[in-house]
Formats: structure tokens, sequence, C-alpha cells
């Protein structure tokens, strides 16, 4: 499976991994799926850390390597599909992983339950 990580589900993978269930963690764990986080996710925990709306993660470069997820940078394909999603969300940052998703063929680690409104596949985390 191509795994794209939601950035909630991007922060209980460190800080909290209790809280993802078995079967999340074991598709993250599992070395023959490709696990993604977008870039935007990066962005999002240092926008809300920096606001105190969210932990802030220490060497999250280094985790996301150690855990050998892999970074999936944002392109003007994704910028496009983003304008063509309808506004089911609001949040800037889950509107760019969905559009992600849809471009590049993934299925989006979430618990968020108002991405399941888009067409696009979901590994749900709850």
């Amino acid at each position: 499976m191509r795994l794209l990580l939601d950035t909630q589900v991007l922060i209980w993978a460190f800080a909290n991994p209790g809280r993802l269930p078995a079967a999340t963690t074991d598709a993250l764990e599992n070395y023959e799926n490709q696990v993604l986080v977008s870039v935007a996710s990066p962005w999002e925990i240092a926008i809300k850390a920096a606001l105190g709306k969210l932990p802030s993660i220490d060497d999250l470069e280094l985790q996301i390597a150690d855990k050998h997820f892999e970074l999936l940078p944002i392109s003007l394909s994704h910028t496009a599909a983003v304008a063509s999603l309808p506004h089911h969300h609001g949040d800037p940052f889950d509107r760019m992983l969905i559009a992600q998703a849809q471009v590049e063929g993934l299925t989006l680690v979430t618990s968020d339950r108002e991405i399941r409104r888009y067409p696009v596949s979901l590994f749900p985390a709850v």
C-alpha cells in the first residue's frame, strides 16, 4: 500500500503511538508499505506549535527518516487539484493532503471524519 499520513496521525505516531489502532500501527511498521509524509504536515505542525495549538516534535526530519517514511513535496499539480476540491473541509492543510492523495493515488491515513466526504481512498486511524 502507498499511505499518506494526516498530520494528526503523524503526531500520534511520534508523540503518542498508543493512540493509534493496532491496524494502523501495523500498516505504518510494515516495510512493504510506502509511507509518505507531505511537507504540508511539518509546515502545519510548525505553524500550530508556534500558536500553542499543537505540540512541537523535536527532530522531526530525523524521526521521519528513522521510521523509513518518505517526504512528499507539494507540486503544481497538487495545488491545481486543491482548487477543484469541493469546500467540505475548510482546513487548507487537510485540503492539500486530500489533493495529494488524489493526484498520487495514495491512501490517506486519517481520523478526520470530514475527509470521508471526498472521493479519496482512506485508511481510518480511529
